[in-house]
This record gives structure tokens, C-alpha cells and sequence, in this order.
């Protein structure tokens, strides 16, 4: 079985959106992509920092889905880190409320030794020093390094992200982080800037609109599946991330050909997340539900023309 590295935060979120409002519950950008990966033949484990304060509970939900958790320190009389967020009335826009990095603080991860010859590493949201700290952890130079990033780095730690988009093939981010990254406000002259920064390949999220995925001078396009309801899409990024780094280490097949199926299967785990409150639907999510809405955005997608 192909093994893949998640890195990322294991938190508590509590959110508020029109449909309604959480205390805290599960959270954390690795909490989201290894439930998505959990979905193909992989054998996955979390790097990750909690508190004392984190229950049982949800380490044995993440062990449950054949997620290693021995990546996953837990640090005594610590506290988990803590994010508050309220969403406004069109879903894509959001203030923060409260963020507590508590034991992320001071967060120096350690790749489980068994990994560290890990196929595919997926770099989520972290501080780049952090992420780049994973990569001189492996034994062997990755088939496939994932990163995400948001603008808050952007702003605070730009060197050293510069630094870590070097040594990946691929970088995750939204179109509004992608246009701060380069100062271009076309996607298609940003992700050509983003290429000369390292990464062979570029996936920009629009979130309700669907993805881009660029390399060299191909582009593919996913749009995002029209949803009756959408409850809270804290964590559909990340979600997005899962089944796309999940896909591809199962398939162990990089090129961009494949790479829009892991487009696919990303966006598609993503539509189910953002349908109730943080982790609620990823929890019990089943291969017959993944497999019918993959059916979904085939009829979405496909046509016939005839072109003379």
C-alpha cells in the first residue's frame, strides 16, 4: 500500500454561519484531508500537535479510518488550537473570530519513521518553516510534494514560503491568494508565475466555481457540482486537497492526464463537507455515496458536439 504524509493542524473549530452555529468540534486542515484520503487504498498518516484537552474520541475516529496517529503529539496540560470563524451571507466571504494557537505555538513535527520513505507528502496549511522542516525529514525525495498555503503567509513569512514553493510539484491555493502570491490578477498569467517559482503544477480553487488546474500550457477546468444546501465549507479546501493527494497516491500516476481525475475526485468529497457542520458528513461517508455524485459530475461535465 502506497503510503502518504499528511502535515497539518488537528483543532478545534467553532463556527457561525446563516444555517446556524457550532460549539467546538472537530477541526483542522489535517482532520479534513485525511478523512478525504481515507477514501482510496492508502496508508496515511498525521503529523500534527493537540493538547491533553483533545478527546479520545476523535483520535480513535481518525484511527478508525486506518489513519496513523502516532504522528500526532500530544502535549501535556496543553491546550488544542482553537479557531473561531462566522460566515457572511453569500458563504465565500468570512470573518475570524478568536484564534488560539495554544500548542501549535510551538509545533516541531516528527515524521513517524515508518513514513518518512512516504510516497506522496501533502503539506497542509502550516508556517513554511514547518512544512519545510517535513521535507528534510525524508529518507528519499517524495514522487509527489503537495502544498497548501493562504495569504496570511503571504503577508507574515513570505521568504520562507518562497523557500518551500521551490521544492514541491504542486501548490493548492484560492484564486485571491494566487493573485497576492504574483501581483497578476489573470489566474492564467499567475500560474505561470507560480511555475517559475518551482511547482510543476498549479491548482487554483474558486470555491463555489469550481478549480483550475494549470501545467506548462495546459489547462483543465472543474467546475464545482451545484448543491441544494451548503451548511458550512470550512473545511472544503482541505477536503478538496484529501482526494486529490489521496487519488493520486493510490493511483501512483502523476501526469497531468491523471491529475485532472484527482481534480475530479477532490472536488467531488468536497461538495459532501460543505453539507453539514464541520467533519458531520465526512464521518460517515460511503463509497456508494462517493461513486453516485462521481457519476453526478460525469453528466455535468460531458457533451457531445460535432466540430467541422
Amino acid at each position: 500500500m502506497k503510503k502518504l504524509v499528511i502535515v497539518g493542524t488537528v483543532a478545534f473549530d467553532a463556527i457561525e454561519t446563516p444555517f446556524g452555529k457550532t460549539d467546538k468540534i472537530l477541526g483542522g486542515a489535517a482532520t479534513f484531508i485525511g478523512l478525504s484520503a481515507s477514501h482510496f487504498n492508502v496508508d496515511s498518516s498525521i503529523v500534527s500537535i493537540v493538547g491533553d484537552d483533545f478527546p479520545q474520541e476523535y483520535l480513535d475516529l481518525l484511527s478508525d479510518k486506518n489513519i496513523d496517529i502516532s504522528g500526532i503529539e500530544i502535549v501535556k496540560d496543553g491546550k488544542t488550537f482553537f479557531w473561531s470563524g462566522r460566515y457572511h451571507n453569500d458563504m465565500n466571504t468570512r470573518d475570524t473570530l478568536v484564534t488560539e494557537l495554544n500548542t501549535l505555538a510551538d509545533f516541531n513535527p516528527v515524521v513517524p519513521h515508518k513514513y518518512k520513505d512516504a510516497d506522496v507528502v501533502m503539506l497542509g496549511n502550516l508556517h513554511p518553516m514547518v512544512q519545510m522542516s517535513v521535507l528534510d525529514q525524508m529518507e528519499n525525495k517524495p514522487k509527489l510534494v503537495i502544498l497548501d498555503t493562504m495569504n496570511f503567509w503571504m503577508d507574515s513569512a513570505l521568504d520562507d514560503l518562497h523557500k518551500v514553493i521551490k521544492r514541491v510539484d504542486v501548490i493548492t491555493i484560492n484564486d485571491e491568494e494566487a493573485r497576492q502570491l504574483t501581483g497578476e490578477y489573470s489566474l492564467v498569467v499567475a500560474a505561470r508565475k507560480i511555475h517559475a517559482m518551482g511547482p510543476k503544477y498549479v491548482v487554483i480553487k474558486k470555491g463555489e466555481h469550481g478549480a483550475l488546474l494549470f501545467h506548462d500550457d495546459n489547462v483543465f477546468y472543474a467546475p464545482a457540482l451545484p448543491l441544494e444546501e451548503v451548511y458550512d465549507p470550512t473545511g472544503a479546501g482541505d477536503t478538496f486537497a484529501g482526494g486529490f493527494a489521496g487519488y493520486l497516491a493510490n493511483s501512483e500516476d502523476v501526469s497531468f492526464e491523471n491529475m485532472k481525475n484527482a481534480v475530479i475526485f477532490g472536488s467531488t468529497l468536497a461538495s459532501f463537507c460543505v453539507e453539514k457542520f464541520g467533519t458531520e458528513r465526512m464521518q460517515n461517508l460511503s463509497s456508494d455515496e462517493v461513486f453516485k455524485r462521481l457519476q453526478q459530475f460525469k453528466q455535468l461535465t460531458q457533451f457531445e458536439i460535432e466540430l467541422t
